[in-house]
């Protein structure tokens, strides 16, 4: 597609802030490779070394079996959870309907609980779950069971209410009083259950768009209050407080989440950092409102970080310290830096590009598993559109020869790593297709419509495809594939998009 012409300067459009960012590092607008040059390009900074066609040999599909191990132990454990209380429970104490509510409100009880421990698990940021489940399906499960622990929590406390109530022969307002002034553990369970009621309705997509990122993450930790008044509220029960196996049982259960959360949340981090001591080098422009952040470290050379995976970040400098954002590598690692490509959005993402060479940086990952080692295919379509060129520009760096990259831009201005995709492409014989204009002109609208994806790559069923970008690009793309039939396994989704 041909380049537009005539379109207003970019540089009148910026404000004064833009401009003075732009003139301070004018010195790379014309040397940007010289400028990668002196940071120390690795050799494969712009294509993948030698052993090209062993190492593109479409990979088995490692996580399949895993994946399964995980949801049979997923079930069998939530089966045994309930199986102990009913072993436990004599057929006697279940001869009436006040009796058999109640027993409903005892098993919904235990099904929160496990709940509750799996939801905290897969928050726990563990790299084997992730690498054993994907990415994608990992932020999958946690939405759907977070739903399933909500309605498990509220059916728990109705039944238990309702089931005491008829037993009592009293009215459900004067049974819950009764609980709440003298059962242990009462206060802590209602408090529980209200913070779960409100993060739940904060999780509503629509609602989430607009929160800010932090805020949203501090709502998220309350999960860990959460856990803590539900063990107190559990174990205060009558079903564990008595002993034996359920209760030990049980108390293994929280002891393995416990471990993982601090493995994952604090031991690794803590490791990370303090092994590679990651620092910012440079902070060079690269459109009119994105920039990319160069981090050198230590022992870059042992970073187990992949193309196409993602850090949180934390920049220790005024007025960033305080908040942490995830942003993909731009570039696959090497031992000379790492690179992430951030989209100024907000107040945050704006404040970053005065950051300071040497200024300290406190990273957590690397996670996701958008990338090569994921295919199942040997040849690759990929989908960019906005910011989501970043995972997908360095991700293309580990594919094989004859990948087809579809970059969705408003303009020829907003394109970024024009120079690295062209040189990409040339090296490695892939396709680049710029599809640029608002999303109401036909050549946009038609890219996502079965016809017009198909036109542009005839074998698309017959690859894996790669797609990252604003999520109503993604999802107009991903209802486009699986139109033309693509299989969702082909289907590559960077997880910030869910």
């Amino acid at each position: 597609m041909p380049w537009p012409v005539g379109r207003e300067d970019t540089a009148q459009r910026e404000s004064t802030r833009e401009s003075r960012f732009e003139q301070r590092d004018s010195r790379f607008e014309n040397g940007r490779e010289e400028r990668r040059e002196e940071l120390g390009s690795a050799p494969r900074a712009f294509g993948p070394g030698p052993g090209l066609e062993q190492r593109f040999k479409p990979p088995a599909a490692k996580t399949a079996g895993n994946k399964l191990f995980v949801v049979l132990l997923f079930w069998a454990l939530l089966a045994t959870s309930v199986a102990l209380w009913m072993f436990g429970t004599p057929p006697s104490t279940l001869s009436g309907t006040p009796e058999m509510v109640t027993a409903g409100g005892r098993v919904t009880g235990l099904v929160g609980g496990y709940l509750l421990l799996a939801q905290v698990l897969m928050m726990s940021r563990v790299a084997w779950l992730e690498n054993w489940i994907g990415g994608h399906d990992l932020m999958r499960w946690h939405r759907q069971v977070g739903v399933y622990l909500l309605l498990s929590v509220l059916a728990h406390a109705a039944y238990i209410t309702v089931g005491y109530a008829m037993s009592a022969d009293v009215t459900v307002v004067d049974q819950t009083v009764t609980l709440f002034n003298t059962v242990d553990g009462m206060v802590g369970a209602y408090t529980a259950t209200g913070i779960m009621v409100a993060v739940s309705m904060m999780a509503i997509r629509g609602i989430r768009r607009r929160m800010p990122y932090e805020l949203w993450k501090w709502l998220h930790w309350s999960t860990y209050a959460i856990l803590i008044l539900g063990y107190g509220h559990q174990f205060a029960g009558a079903d564990l407080a008595k002993g034996g196996f359920a209760e030990w049982y049980w108390m293994g259960l929280y002891a393995l989440v416990i471990a993982c959360l601090l493995w994952g949340r604090m031991v690794e981090p803590l490791w990370l950092n303090a092994r590679h001591r990651f620092e910012v080098m440079d902070v060079v422009p690269e459109t009119a409102t994105m920039f990319s952040v160069y981090i050198g470290g230590r022992s870059l050379n042992k970073l187990e970080a992949q193309a196409g995976q993602y850090f949180r970040w934390r920049f220790m400098a005024s007025g960033t310290w305080w908040q942490s954002h995830p942003f993909s590598l731009s570039a696959a690692p090497n031992e000379q830096w790492l690179r992430l490509t951030i989209n100024a959005v907000g107040s945050h993402t704006t404040g970053l590009r005065d950051l300071r060479p040497g200024t300290r940086v406190f990273a957590v990952g690397p996670s996701g598993t958008f990338t090569a080692g994921q295919r199942s295919r040997q040849r690759a379509l990929l989908i960019a559109g906005g910011s989501g060129i970043a995972p997908i520009r360095a991700v293309l760096e580990d594919l094989p020869n004859g990948s087809v990259v579809i970059y969705r831009a408003s303009d020829a201005d907003d394109i970024v790593f024009r120079d690295e995709l062209r040189s990409l492409a040339q090296r490695h014989g892939h396709e680049l297709r710029y599809v640029l204009g608002s999303r109401h002109e036909p050549g946009p609208q038609n890219l996502f419509t079965p016809q017009g994806l198909r036109e542009l790559v005839p074998d698309v069923r017959h690859r894996d495809v790669y797609v990252c970008g604003p999520p109503g690009m993604v999802q107009a793309a991903v209802a486009t594939l699986r139109r033309l039939r693509v299989r969702r396994r082909q289907i590559h989704l960077d997880p910030f998009e869910f």
